[in-house]
């Protein structure tokens, strides 16, 4: 039987992070947050002394970076996700952490994983994949809470200015660009509150599985 992956791709602070965690409640699967791999590869690089803007230098860290190493508080900071933004446009860096995704999506039973290219390039053939987003002045306000909950001291203008800043990079980049699969769900989230996503996602994720379990002739998951 094939992994029932569950592909969950959007920008910044458009609450893919929190629906994927709670898709991952909801059906039992592991979860992935994929933004971590490229934050650690932009902090670790940095703490290095690397350049950036050295493809060979970030793939480096990239092929060497273990999941023990992405618990660090670090990768959480305003600071960690525009390094993550700047190593992610380097083919060798993707390239380099495409098994570590890989490997993560294909255990027994699947999984879920959040991101930017997961239902594009990562899992294409996942049984159900969401694009989930907002307008960019809600996802900056959203930010900006966080960062101001976590004591990290910010303005919503320069959170605003970040957002805009990741999603014309994001989207623009050669390697991978953020952009919704064919066949991906749309969600958005602008006027939902988390219960109303999560709630919105599991209907989504319900119908794809119920559609994959016929596809593998199976009522169990």
């Amino acid at each position: 039987m094939t992994p029932f992956v569950i592909a969950v791709d959007g920008p910044a602070a458009s609450g893919k992070g929190t629906v994927a965690a709670r898709l991952g409640d909801l059906f039992g699967l592991p979860v992935l947050d994929t933004g971590l791999l490229y934050r650690a590869v932009g902090v670790l690089t940095e703490r290095a002394g690397g350049d950036l803007d050295d493809a060979a230098a970030a793939a480096a860290v990239a092929a060497g970076l273990s999941a023990a190493q992405l618990g660090d508080p670090a990768l959480r900071t305003r600071a960690a996700g525009e390094l993550a933004s700047r190593v992610a446009v380097h083919q060798q860096v993707r390239d380099a952490l495409l098994a570590f995704q890989r490997d993560f999506a294909g255990q027994p039973g699947g999984a879920v994983l959040d991101g930017r290219d997961i239902g594009t390039v990562i899992c294409p053939g996942a049984p159900a994949k969401l694009y989930v987003t907002a307008t960019p002045e809600v996802r900056a306000e959203r930010r900006w809470k966080q960062l101001s909950g976590q004591g990290e001291p910010v303005g919503y203008a320069d959170v605003l200015a970040d957002i805009r800043r990741r999603d014309e990079r994001d989207g623009a980049r050669d390697a991978a660009p953020m952009t919704q699969a064919p066949d991906a769900e749309l969600l958005d989230t602008t006027e939902m509150t988390i219960e109303q996503a999560a709630d919105a996602a599991r209907r989504i994720v319900e119908a794809a599985r119920a559609r994959w379990q016929a596809s593998e002739g199976t009522s169990g998951r």
